[in-house]
């Protein structure tokens, strides 16, 4: 009876762990969407810089392949939802919040592609346009395009959102302090011109997601060479 008992305890006690195990296999604990965000995002922010630096363009915008992170990021969040066979309320919450980031940057993206010319179709209609005047008569008056001044600060900020939402919720002390430092970094490129705010963008995306996401990577493996 007494070996009968403690062999049960002991299987509890397995499935107790194994359960505990699965259900740290998420999408989010595996550092997968931090990596895919912090890479994409950082590769594009400092690659604006560079443009605005060094005056070169390149034949397709930049920023797409971060519009192309939203399909894979959907895929591997419902593909986690397959898999996980134990649901926690927490990661459907985390779900869901980095699937409204997503699409809040690409409602940004949207505007930032659309205000501008409709704003100068709406000024021509009414028979103006936005002109550059120097103060001191050094140059000449130029006709400008409608443009959103450091409008990349609203795109740091917005990052620290599910950055901190997610460090808050799983513990996880990297990403938290990601998020703070994304907040600062927001602060500072309200100072700053769009070129530097791009840079300050590239910095935020390696504190928030790509440091974060190599040590939750790293952590993930680590625990599933333990299991095997």
């Amino acid at each position: 009876m007494s070996n009968e008992k403690q062999l049960s305890e002991k299987e509890s006690l397995q499935l107790i762990t194994d359960m505990i195990q699965k259900v740290k296999n998420s999408y989010h604990d595996k550092g997968v969407g931090p990596l895919l965000w912090g890479t994409v995002v950082a590769i594009a922010s400092f690659i604006s810089y560079l443009q605005l630096e060094y005056g070169f363009t390149l034949p397709f915008d930049i920023w797409w392949i971060v519009m192309g992170a939203i399909i894979p990021q959907i895929i591997l969040i419902n593909q986690d939802a397959k898999t996980q066979k134990i649901k926690r309320h927490e990661d459907a919450a985390l779900n869901a919040v980095w699937l409204v980031y997503a699409i809040t940057i690409f409602g940004l993206s949207f505007f930032q592609a659309t205000v501008p010319n409709a704003a100068e179709h709406i000024m021509q209609l009414n028979g103006s346009q936005l002109v550059s005047h120097s103060i001191n008569n050094s140059k000449p008056d130029q006709i400008i395009q409608p443009f959103t001044p450091s409008f990349y600060s609203i795109y740091i900020l917005i990052y620290a959102l599910p950055t901190l939402v997610t460090g808050m919720v799983k513990k996880f002390w990297p990403m938290t302090i990601g998020a703070i430092i994304a907040y600062f970094l927001f602060m500072a490129s309200c100072f700053t011109e769009t070129k530097y705010d791009f840079l300050l963008g590239g910095f935020a995306a390696l504190a928030c997601w790509f440091i974060p996401g190599i040590i939750l990577r790293l952590k993930y493996l680590k625990q599933k060479r333990a299991n095997v």
